[in-house]
């Protein structure tokens, strides 16, 4: 044992009172069988990196052999030998004859993989003990806060969770899973995803996809949160989502009054601030009896950093399995980013929403502000997205809403020119991966701030369960 390896165990010994978790001579056959054979380092680099390595020693000359690996270079005792001699580091590892040993050792790469297994599990079982005791030791300091401290455990620990995992997968994967798709499209919904109750959307993209990332952007007072709430409530009420709802301009009891306008036809600002008639008290009571089971969580506690929100996506989704989670808006959620520029910020916070719906199988929809524009032309583009381009690079769909009636514009211009704008909203895709890009209209109640579906021709709820509706095959796609 080389005296800094023996510093080392030391100093941990004084810590946590033991040795920590190891495997010394797991790491010297994986060392030595690295330099066996040419090609095993790519056979473990998604299961280990030099940090899993307990022993200094070890951690440098694994990184020599990454070095290597990255610049397409032989992997062997010499070139090894040499690269660490480059850095001034072969005698600090114990000299060629420590490199010559490794590779005496074993006969070959044939168990790399499993033994790098065991570096890894060892590697996790040591952050747990770091994590547990970091958390701990500022458990005692007053100055921290809890939930602070809370978020920050949740997160350590979910990503010591990704250690040694890997998402390889073949084309027979793929296939199957496009086969699961093309079954769910052929029943009676023609939904692959979840419904979001707005037709031409639905009818256009499949519904909400798991994974992906919804931007529902535009000017204030728009009908972003509206148009949003009005998705959540159909994708519960019609579909059986499980949804999550993380706003920063109103509480629970705002967003539930708005889901419940919407249902009665009672605005509102009425229910939350006058006195309701008999009649609309029994017609608020009878909509908050039906929504009082939905699956519609709220966590106000987490709306303050994007890590507590992914944090709290997480939890929910572990605890109540949700599928969608609904975020308003992206512009008032911190980064926790310091020095950086609002564009960057914004850029981390698209980013990791996006990285929530992709590792847990669930649709995330985000608001975000547009830049008014400065050119008199108010219908809105993706370009006016406030704050980063950046935020269209992460979403897999931007939905741009306008009402021009707010703007005094009595007409829609094409592609529906010659609508009266009174009580219509526009909904422009703007980027639709995977489903392409158009434009079509709602209905707007300004009272409920309910949007609802819009077709000159049928102003009836069309008939989603029916295939052989006919509002279903009359309606033209975009």
């Amino acid at each position: 044992m080389s005296p800094n390896h023996k510093k080392n165990i030391d100093e941990i010994n004084a810590v946590f009172g033991k040795i920590p978790p190891q495997a010394i001579e797991v790491e010297e056959a994986v060392l030595g069988a690295l330099m066996l054979e040419r090609d095993a380092y790519i056979t473990i680099a998604d299961i280990i990196d030099t940090q899993s390595f307990y022993k200094q020693e070890h951690q440098k000359i694994f990184e020599a052999i990454k070095y290597l690996s990255s610049n397409n270079r032989p992997i062997d005792l010499l070139m090894v030998t040499q690269e660490l001699k480059n850095r001034d580091l072969l005698e600090v590892v114990g000299g060629p004859m420590m490199i010559t040993q490794l590779t005496s050792r074993v006969a070959s790469a044939a168990h790399i993989e499993f033994h790098s297994r065991i570096i890894a599990q060892k590697f996790m079982q040591r952050e747990m003990i770091r994590i547990s005791t970091e958390i701990q030791t500022k458990a005692y300091d007053d100055a921290i806060d809890v939930d602070d401290l809370i978020t920050e455990a949740e997160n350590e620990l979910a990503s010591i969770q990704q250690t040694g995992q890997s998402k390889e997968s073949n084309i027979s994967e793929g296939i199957r899973g496009l086969k699961e798709r093309i079954t769910c499209n052929q029943k009676n919904t023609g939904l692959s995803g979840t419904g979001t109750g707005i037709f031409k959307f639905d009818q256009f993209s499949g519904g909400l996809q798991k994974t992906d990332l919804l931007i529902i952007a535009g000017e204030s007072s728009q009908g972003k949160t509206s148009l949003a709430l009005t998705i959540l409530k159909n994708a519960v009420m019609k579909y059986n989502a499980r949804a999550a709802v993380y706003s920063l301009e109103m509480d629970k009891v705002q967003l539930v009054a708005r889901l419940i306008a919407q249902e009665t036809g009672i605005s509102a600002k009425k229910i939350l601030n006058q006195k309701l008639s008999k009649e609309e008290i029994s017609q608020v009571s009878s909509i908050a009896k039906i929504m009082n089971n939905l699956p519609v969580f709220f966590d106000e506690s987490s709306t303050s950093t994007i890590d507590q929100i992914c944090t709290s996506i997480r939890r929910l989704k572990i605890k109540y399995d949700i599928g969608l989670a609904v975020v308003d808006y992206l512009q008032l959620v911190g980064s926790g980013l310091k020095n950086k520029t609002d564009e960057a910020q914004i850029a981390e916070i698209a980013r990791r929403l996006k990285n929530v719906a992709k590792d847990l199988g669930i649709s995330v929809v985000a608001l975000s502000q547009l830049s008014r524009t400065t050119n008199g032309n108010h219908r809105p583009t993706k370009s006016r997205l406030r704050g980063s381009g950046q935020i269209e690079e992460a979403a897999d769909v931007v939905m741009l809403i306008w009402r021009p009636e707010t703007y005094e514009i009595d007409q829609f211009p094409e592609p529906h020119k010659g609508i009266a704008t009174s009580g219509l909203a526009e909904c422009l895709i703007e980027k639709g991966r995977n489903i392409g890009t158009g434009s079509f209209l709602l209905k707007f109640n300004p009272e409920t701030t309910g949007f609802y579906d819009y077709d000159p021709r049928y102003e009836s709820q069309p008939d989603y369960l029916n295939p052989n509706s006919r509002i279903e095959k009359e309606h033209e796609p975009f």
